[in-house]
């Protein structure tokens, strides 16, 4: 029996997925990056998450340390844009100590979902013994936070932006040239964007910066002069990690299995209702609508929630 044009074009993307993660793969063997099997799998998951809408940002954590990570990750990015426009609009962004890839569409639609409070975040107060939960508008270092949004929101907007996530519908609109992302990146003659002045004179820290730009719906809040206070009260909680997992959809049967697409924690008594709580039940749904709207790529989600005892924490 002959296949339906549906299922022909459900095979036709699922075989897009399996050739941008070879053309991954020989990209890293031409820059002689030998990663890990689990970094691979995880640099793997990263991108086509970037690259189907899944997340805004990814933190690279893994691969090495800097700064040779850094030229890596850049030479890896240039390699394979050249390739495919599959990866045309990533990025290697650069925050401080810390190095991320970025689709400019999906952080631009991050950033101004949050400002409209479509996606509503959470500040978990840990300055003070116990944590408290509070809304970031009530808050003055929440106040400064949204000011950070503000920045980014102005760096990626949304308008002249190319709407190109991979399996996902698409849009005839095509990428400003002299949008302001391209001007930083061309203004540092360079093939990353360096936003580590970003939380400059502000009293927001990278951990809470960081809890946002990579989609968590709860963050931790705590300003620079209460980083030791921050440190011991967390340290001494239990604590839930929520871990979502996807498998995707390919070609080749071995590669359905389950990896971690995100997890964040949360103080066991701030979250006592699990997966039941008001905002994990929001966020879950979020995320199962973008996995809805790019189904090709994705074969399932789950969500585990555990608890973790009390240790030392690094913020």
């Amino acid at each position: 029996m002959e296949k339906g044009p549906d299922k022909e074009q459900f095979s036709t993307e699922v075989a897009q997925l399996d050739e941008a993660l070879s053309l991954l793969d020989s990209s890293l063997s031409h820059i002689k990056w030998r990663l890990k099997p689990s970094a691979r799998r995880r640099l793997h998951i990263d991108v086509l998450a970037l690259c189907t809408g899944m997340r805004p940002v990814v933190m690279v954590d893994y691969g090495g340390k800097m700064p040779e990570l850094q030229e890596r990750l850049c030479a890896l990015l240039k390699l394979c844009q050249k390739e495919s426009s599959i990866f045309e609009h990533l990025r290697v962004m650069i925050i401080e100590d810390m190095i991320y890839l970025v689709h400019i569409r999906g952080l631009a639609e991050h950033a101004q979902s949050s400002l409209k409070s479509e996606s509503q975040l959470l500040f978990v107060d840990i300055e003070q013994d116990p944590p408290k939960m509070i809304m970031p508008e009530k808050n003055p270092l929440g106040i400064q936070f949204i000011s950070v949004q503000k920045r980014f929101s102005v760096l990626f907007p949304l308008e002249g932006t190319k709407n190109d996530f991979l399996s996902c519908p698409r849009t005839n609109e095509m990428v400003d040239a002299k949008s302001p992302v391209n001007d930083l990146i061309t203004s540092q003659s360079s093939d990353f964007i360096d936003l580590s002045s970003c939380l400059q004179d502000t009293q927001v820290t990278l951990p809470t910066l960081n809890g946002w730009l990579l989609g968590y719906p709860v963050v931790y809040a705590f300003g620079k002069e209460h980083i030791s206070d921050a440190i011991r009260n967390l340290s001494t909680k239990s604590l839930h990690i929520f871990k979502i997992s996807v498998s995707r959809n390919s070609l080749s049967t071995k590669e359905s299995q389950l990896e971690e697409l995100l997890s964040f924690s949360v103080p066991y008594s701030l979250s006592m209702g699990g997966s039941n709580e008001h905002w994990a039940k929001a966020h879950w749904t979020h995320m199962q609508m973008k996995l809805e709207r790019c189904k090709q790529a994705w074969r399932s989600l789950q969500l585990d929630v555990n608890e973790c005892v009390p240790q030392a924490i690094v913020l």
